[in-house]
């Protein structure tokens, strides 16, 4: 693990250089969480949602987020800024 794993927070923050602190922001950006709990939550909430979205017959609005309790809600400025990336507006 690059020499970090066992040590302590400090000193794992002393050894991380600014290069592979960069990959790891990278890998996270890309790829999402490092926490295990927190991913394997993402994956049941979403077959969970595709499970309620297929044999739901109401034709309620239904959000992937219901399924996942720990996942921060979008405020509605993040919601605008997302928006206005997706049709361009935002770099």
């Amino acid at each position: 693990m690059n020499g970090i794993g066992g040590s302590t927070i400090a000193e794992a923050k002393r050894r991380l250089g600014y290069d592979e602190y960069l990959t790891w922001a990278a890998y996270r950006r890309e790829r999402g969480s490092l926490n295990v709990g927190r991913r394997i939550e993402q994956a049941v909430g979403y077959l969970s949602f595709l499970t309620t979205a297929v044999n739901s017959k109401s034709g309620s609005k239904i959000d992937v987020l219901d399924f996942m309790p720990h996942e921060p809600k979008p405020t509605q400025e993040q919601e605008l800024m997302d928006a206005f990336k997706v049709f361009g507006g935002v770099k």
